[in-house]
């Protein structure tokens, strides 16, 4: 199992990112709104408001998404989704993905489709 966790600068594109996870058998995950260092800094340390002009002020937050998958192949395709929609993450501003393992978890509903077991 992994964790993947994916920081998506376009929050405009999640609907899109949730869905292809839907067509791809990844039926769960969490997205929560988050703020970037460079941000959060800018508006709040004022000897770093320089980094203000760095930072487009009609930039909508980012929207970070969690989602434990137990299949490695999904992880393969989930990470492919999210370039595929939110562009090459090797692109700056566009987002960042990593996946930590993971050993255990309690909580976690079946997959849709899948039988407990």
């Amino acid at each position: 199992m992994e964790l993947l966790i994916a920081v998506i600068n376009d929050v405009d594109r999640m609907d899109e990112v949730l869905a292809g996870f839907l067509e791809i058998g990844i039926t769960g995950a969490t997205v929560i709104d988050s703020e970037g260092m460079g941000r959060v800094l800018s508006h709040d340390i004022p000897i770093f408001a320089g980094l203000q002009t760095l930072i487009s002020r009609s930039r909508p937050q980012n929207q970070t998404l969690f989602s434990v998958i137990n299949e490695p192949e999904k992880v393969d395709l989930a990470i492919a989704l999210l370039q595929d929609v939110c562009g090459r993450f090797d692109d700056p501003a566009t987002g960042i993905a990593m996946t930590i393992p993971v050993h255990r978890v309690v909580g976690l509903a079946p997959e849709l489709g899948e039988s407990e077991g």
